[in-house]
């Protein structure tokens, strides 16, 4: 499956629009987490756990919204957009979406 943020694929017509097609995830912060990351934010650094996290929630988003696709009978989906949203009580989860249109090349 061909994933792309434009909304054509260079050398590759169009054949079928088939809809849009979303993904979603929410992940959790655990308190470790949040502690070694704040104290990071004080003397300084990148919080390894949390681009892990980042990462993982966005794979998953992904990966559904190709499933979804896949269903459709589309092989690609063009004009991805990944959204990234904190949420919940005192933003203490994170939210990935991923969305596109699926199409069949």
């Amino acid at each position: 499956m061909i994933l792309s943020t434009t909304n054509t694929i260079e050398t590759q017509p169009v054949k079928n629009y088939l809809g849009i097609v979303t993904g979603e995830t929410i992940i959790g912060a655990n308190i470790f987490k949040d502690f070694f990351a704040g104290i990071r934010d004080i003397v300084g650094g990148r919080s390894g756990s949390y681009e892990k996290v980042l990462r993982e929630a966005k794979d998953t988003a992904l990966k559904e919204m190709q499933e979804q696709a896949k269903r459709l009978g589309a092989n690609a989906v063009i004009g991805v957009d990944l959204d990234y949203e904190t949420v919940g009580p005192n933003g203490g989860m994170l939210m990935v979406t991923a969305s596109g249109t699926a199409v069949k090349i």
